[in-house]
C-alpha cells in the first residue's frame, strides 16, 4: 500500500473523526470517567453509525502508519465529525488559477530564494517534522475540498509550537521576501489559506494546541492560538468549572483562525461575535518580527486605540496571532423548542416579536431552516425523528427553570399568533438532544440528499427586517436557475447560509453566477457580503461596494504601515486598489 494512498486515507479519515480534546494545563491532565446512565438521543443513533465508526479507525490506522513511514505533519481537523453514512462526492469540479497576487505590485523572492529560506527554516527549527515539503503536503495545506476559489500549493509548511519559533519564521520570511499563509483548523471556506503562485510558507499553528491559564475567578482563560474551540469548553467541563465560550463556529475552528476571519455561530443572537469582547488581548507577531500583546488581561479599558480589534477580521494579514486571553460565560441551562410556519415571512416576524419582549434574553439561538432543508433531512435518514416538510425555527431557551418555562409559554403565544403550524418544547436533555439532531444534521443532510453531488456553502447577512424578502428572492433565483439548494440561517441576527449543490462545470459555473447575485442583493439591502465565513479570496472584490472606496483606502493604508513589503497573507481580504493614476474605485 502506496504512503501517497494512506495520506489521502489519512486526509479523508481524519477530516470525519469525533473532535477529541487535546488540550492539557502544563502541570496535569485531567480526563472525565463519568458513565452515562442512560442513553441519549444520540446513542439511539448508534446502530445507524457504527459501520462509519469502524471505518474511521481503519482510516486513523492508515494515517498513523503513514506518518511513520514518510514522517509528513499534517493537521487533518478541519471538517465537523460527522455521523451517518457518508455519500458518494463527484470530483472536484473547479480548475484552481488565476490566484490573486499581491494587490500593490510588491515584489518576492526568487525560487533560489525560497530554497534558501527552507534552508533556513530547517535549521532555525531543526525539530523532526516541523519543516514539511511533501508535495502532497504541500497541494493540500494550500486548498479545501470544501471551497471553490483559485488556489496554490505552497512552497513549505512549518508546525511551530511556541511565539518564538513564529518569530524565526517570519523574520526569515521577511529576509528572502517570501509570503507567509497563516493556518490552522482549515475550516474557512473563502480560500483563505491558499497558497501564493510565486512560493509560500504556510505556519500551521495547530501544534500551538495549549490552555496556559485558567482563571476561573476572572471569567477569563489564557491559551495559544491553535487552541479549538470546542476543546476549551470540553476542557472546562472536565475540570468542573461552571464556564464556557460561547462563540460557537464550525467544529474544528481555533482561535486564531477565529480572530482572524471575526467568527460566530448559533449563539451570536445572544452571546454575539468576535467582534465583541471576548477576546480581552491577543499576541502577535507582526511582519517586522516584533511581538506585541494588544491590551492587559482587565475585563476593560478606555487606554488608547482598541489594538485587539485591529487584528480581528484581518485574516493574518497584519501578523499571526500566537496567543489569545478569552472571556468567559457562566453555563447556563438550556431547552429546545420547535416551531414551523407557513412560510419565511411569518417565522422571521414571530422572532422580531419574541426578541423584543422580555423574554428575548433567554434566547439562546433560534435558527431558521427552510422548507428545502426539512425536506433534506427528511431523505437523509440521519436524524431519529422527522418533521413535516415546512419552513421551521429552532430554538435554544436558557434559564432557570421558572425562567425556562415561561420563556416557552411567551415563544408558544407568539408564534400561534404567526399561524405556526406545530408548536413542540423538549422538556427533557433527550428530547432536547433529538429536537435539535435536525439542525446539527442539516448541512450532511443537505450533501446526503443527492448521490455524486458537491456542495457551495456560502453566507450573507442583512437587517433582520430584511431577511424575509432576502430568502424569498434567492429561493426564486435558485429555482429559476434550476439549482439545488437548501438555506439555514441564523434569525435571530439576520444571518443566512445557503447550500447549493452541483455535478457538473456547468452548474458549477451558474452556482458561481448564483453567489455573485446573491451577495449584491444582500449589499443592496444594506447587508455584507458575509457575516462570519469571513472574505479570504472568494469575496474580496465586494468589498469597495459595500464599505465604500474611502474606507477600503484606509484599510489599505494601515496594511501599508504594518506590512509594507506585503508577505502577510498577500491576495487574500483586500480588494485590488487601483494604481497610481488610475483615480480611486468605485
Amino acid at each position: 500500500m502506496s504512503a501517497t494512498f494512506l495520506w489521502v486515507a489519512a486526509r479523508q479519515g481524519a477530516r470525519r473523526a469525533s473532535s477529541v480534546s487535546r488540550l492539557w494545563l502544563p502541570s496535569c491532565r485531567h480526563s472525565s470517567t463519568a458513565a452515562q446512565s442512560r442513553l441519549s438521543a444520540g446513542e439511539r443513533l448508534a446502530s445507524r453509525l457504527q459501520k462509519v465508526a469502524i471505518r474511521t479507525a481503519l482510516v486513523a490506522a492508515a494515517a498513523a502508519l503513514y506518518y511513520h513511514a514518510a514522517q509528513p505533519v499534517v493537521h487533518l481537523d478541519g471538517e465537523a465529525a460527522i455521523g451517518g453514512p457518508q455519500p458518494n462526492r463527484a470530483t472536484k469540479a473547479t480548475v484552481h488559477q488565476n490566484v490573486p497576487e499581491s494587490s500593490i505590485g510588491a515584489q518576492y523572492g526568487s525560487k533560489e530564494d525560497v530554497r534558501k529560506a527552507i534552508e533556513e527554516l530547517r535549521k532555525a527549527i531543526p525539530r523532526e517534522g516541523a519543516v514539511n515539503t511533501d508535495p502532497k503536503v504541500l497541494q493540500f495545506y494550500g486548498s479545501s475540498d470544501k471551497s471553490y476559489h483559485p488556489t496554490s500549493p505552497h512552497s513549505v509548511v512549518v508546525r511551530p509550537e511556541s511565539t518564538e519559533e513564529v518569530v524565526e519564521i517570519v523574520n526569515i520570511a521577511r529576509k528572502y521576501r517570501v509570503p507567509i499563509v497563516p493556518y490552522s483548523g482549515a475550516t474557512s471556506l473563502e480560500g483563505h489559506f491558499s497558497g501564493y503562485p510565486a512560493g509560500s510558507i504556510c505556519v500551521d499553528i495547530s501544534a500551538m494546541n495549549k490552555i496556559l491559564e485558567i482563571h476561573e475567578d476572572d471569567s477569563d482563560l489564557v491559551c495559544q492560538a491553535g487552541v479549538r474551540w470546542e476543546d476549551i469548553n470540553s476542557t472546562l467541563k472536565e475540570k468542573g468549572i461552571p464556564l464556557f465560550f460561547p462563540l460557537d463556529p464550525g467544529p474544528g475552528a481555533t482561535i486564531g483562525g477565529m480572530i482572524g476571519t471575526g467568527c460566530s455561530g448559533t449563539n451570536a443572537v445572544r452571546y454575539g461575535t468576535a467582534r465583541g469582547e471576548w477576546f480581552l488581548n491577543v499576541t502577535v507577531v507582526l511582519p517586522n518580527g516584533k511581538v506585541i500583546k494588544t491590551r492587559r488581561r482587565a475585563r476593560k479599558s478606555s487606554a488608547g486605540i482598541d489594538m485587539t480589534k485591529l487584528f480581528i477580521g484581518a485574516e493574518g494579514t497584519l501578523g499571526i496571532v500566537t496567543e489569545a486571553t478569552l472571556r468567559l460565560a457562566p453555563v447556563i441551562p438550556s431547552k429546545v423548542a420547535m416551531a414551523q410556519f407557513p412560510d419565511v415571512e411569518r417565522a422571521v416576524a414571530a422572532v422580531q416579536e419574541i426578541l423584543n419582549t422580555p423574554a428575548g434574553p433567554h434566547i439562546q439561538c433560534v435558527e431558521l431552516l427552510d422548507n428545502h432543508m426539512m425536506k433534506a433531512i427528511a431523505d437523509a435518514g440521519l436524524v431519529s425523528e422527522t418533521y413535516p416538510i415546512n419552513d421551521t425555527l429552532f430554538f435554544k431557551i436558557q434559564g432557570d427553570p421558572a425562567a425556562i418555562d415561561s420563556t416557552a409559554r411567551t415563544v408558544q403565544e407568539i408564534v400561534s399568533r404567526h399561524d405556526s403550524m406545530n408548536f413542540k418544547f423538549a422538556k427533557t436533555e433527550d428530547e432536547a438532544e433529538e429536537l435539535w439532531e435536525s439542525r446539527k444534521y442539516a448541512l450532511m443532510s443537505t450533501i446526503q440528499s443527492e448521490e455524486g453531488a458537491r456542495c457551495w456553502t456560502t453566507d450573507v447577512c442583512v437587517p433582520v427586517s430584511k431577511l424575509p424578502e432576502l430568502v424569498h428572492e434567492t429561493k426564486k433565483d435558485l429555482e429559476q436557475s434550476k439549482l439545488r439548494s437548501t438555506i439555514v440561517g441564523h434569525v435571530g441576527d439576520g444571518n443566512f447560509h445557503a447550500f447549493i449543490l452541483f455535478q457538473s462545470d456547468d452548474e458549477l459555473k451558474a452556482v458561481s453566477d448564483a453567489v455573485h447575485r446573491l451577495v449584491h442583493r444582500a449589499i443592496a439591502l444594506d447587508g455584507t457580503c458575509t457575516g462570519e465565513h469571513g472574505v479570504g479570496v472568494g469575496k474580496r472584490e465586494y468589498l469597495a461596494e459595500e464599505l465604500g472606496p474611502d474606507t477600503v483606502e484606509l484599510m489599505w493604508t494601515i496594511k501599508r504601515a504594518i506590512d509594507p513589503l506585503d508577505i502577510m497573507n498577500p491576495g487574500k481580504l483586500y480588494p485590488d486598489m487601483p494604481k497610481d493614476g488610475e483615480g480611486s474605485r468605485s
